[in-house]
């Protein structure tokens, strides 16, 4: 329950009508798009620019009351989920696309703007910015920021850290700070726009990015290569990229996904399939009819069962769009669906995918699994009922041996969604205690007083390291 003195503060900030703390918003900001997960906040603001952002974390900073920062709330890390109470700090009003430099070839824009409305405003000024992450729709850039969201383009045009070049942020303290800006070069001391980018807000509160934009490609094509043998597929991946060619596009669906997927999209895929490949060229024309010419080959060296190319724009949408509803698909079979990452070397993909399916089978849970087999970025999904304790402790002790096995392969426990308060037992097994130290350190400087987003990347206790047994 917030001091009365708090409460009247912030509404003077903001107004009445932008600070609520009526039950009906607290829950509502209760949790985020991570199952099983939620804890009431105080209450629930909403700023309107970056001045109100500081004028707002003035106030919480004296009266020492956390803050969680947050968008759409469609992350998969418990992210957002105001575990220690505070204030929720929403951004949607925050939306506008303040400038698009044409000479630069930068666009401006407030952190509560939904990507996907973004990514369609620039591609209609015939310019191209290239993250896109699967909840586009609805997630915000900010959130895209925080998390350093990827997407099914991320193996030949990197995710979102590669096109932030500009920051303004709001400390815990109040203090405004600037990094970066519409620059190319910029080696002035630390880099503290990358070092934002990913940290989940637990360093600052967003307030405006400088994002890179680039030329749009002229032309794609996009096709599919179907396999009974898994490592069939996982060889072709290596062998693109051995053949130095890097696809816009290079997605993976094991056989349970690929069954759940055509029964939701109805794409008539053939069901006995172990992997299907999803995969897109763009560019110009010369070479991306090039490259698919050569790809198809590859796939037919190691033994594809079938390959082939959409017709039109229209039919390479459908397959697009069907690997994107992936989740949606796999969320309509059992209550509750717990998508996870794990990213692992890609030559490592068939291995990494078979011990899923032997750790999963140990335990007795349903586990399928799609991703970015491009970059190596797998996505194994639990299909389960929060309701069965029992079970749900099965599926947790899975996904623990799932990131030791990814961490023995030269992996690492998340590649995209980032640490929150899932991975945050299992951080130490990545960057082990110096690493940690190190982070805690660059915290306490950012937010001396925990203050922004607490509870979340760092542990309280670090997870005992399993021992699989192979056997």
């Amino acid at each position: 329950m917030l001091d009365s003195r708090v409460r009247q503060k912030l509404q003077d900030i903001v107004g009445e009508a932008f600070f609520k703390d009526d039950m009906e918003s607290l829950v509502t900001h209760s949790y985020d798009g991570t199952p099983m997960l939620q804890a009431l906040p105080d209450g629930v603001i909403y700023p309107k620019d970056t001045a109100q952002v500081s004028a707002i974390m003035k106030v919480l900073n004296e009266y020492r009351i956390p803050l969680v920062s947050r968008g759409s709330g469609t992350n998969l890390c418990g992210g957002t989920v105001p575990v220690q109470g505070g204030i929720v700090m929403v951004m949607h009003r925050m939306n506008a696309i303040l400038d698009i430099d044409l000479q630069n070839l930068t666009a401006t824009v407030q952190p509560g703007i939904i990507t996907k409305q973004f990514i369609e405003h620039i591609e209609n000024l015939g310019l191209f910015y290239p993250p896109d992450p699967s909840s586009m729709s609805i997630s915000t850039i900010g959130g895209n920021i925080a998390e350093c969201s990827g997407g099914l383009r991320g193996l030949k045009y990197g995710t979102t850290k590669d096109y932030v070049i500009g920051l303004e942020c709001v400390l815990a303290s109040g203090e405004i700070m600037r990094t970066g800006g519409k620059l190319m070069k910029d080696v002035a001391g630390y880099d503290l726009t990358k070092l934002l980018i990913g940290s989940e807000g637990t360093l600052a509160v967003i307030t405006e990015a400088t994002l890179k934009l680039i030329p749009p490609p002229k032309y794609k094509k996009t096709m599919l290569a179907m396999y009974k043998d898994l490592y069939g597929a996982a060889r072709t991946v290596s062998k693109i990229i051995e053949n130095r060619i890097i696809p816009a596009t290079l997605e993976f669906m094991d056989n349970p996904t690929i069954r759940v997927v055509d029964d939701f999209a109805k794409l008539g895929l053939p069901l006995d399939m172990a992997a299907i490949l999803l995969i897109e060229q763009d560019g110009d024309m010369e070479t991306v009819e090039r490259d698919i010419e050569r790809i198809s080959e590859i796939c037919r060296e190691e033994l594809a069962d079938e390959v082939s190319i959409a017709s039109n724009q229209e039919e390479a949408l459908k397959l697009l769009t069907a690997r994107r509803s992936a989740f949606t698909a796999l969320a309509r079979l059992r209550p509750t669906t717990i998508l996870e990452d794990a990213t692992v070397p890609r030559s490592k993909i068939a291995d990494m995918v078979l011990e899923i399916n032997r750790i999963a089978e140990k335990h007795r849970v349903q586990i399928c699994t799609f991703g970015h087999a491009g970059d190596g970025n797998l996505h194994p999904t639990a299909t389960t009922d929060a309701r069965d304790h029992e079970e749900i402790h099965r599926v947790e002790l899975a996904f623990e041996e799932i990131f030791e096995a990814a961490i023995g392969m030269g992996g690492t426990i998340t590649g995209e969604h980032g640490v929150g308060l899932v991975k945050a037992p299992f951080l130490e097994w990545k960057v082990g205690s110096a690493g940690i130290a190190m982070m805690k350190g660059i915290k306490e400087v950012f937010d001396p007083h925990l203050l922004l987003n607490p509870g979340k990347m760092f542990a309280k206790e670090s997870r005992r390291r399993v021992v699989i047994d192979r056997g």
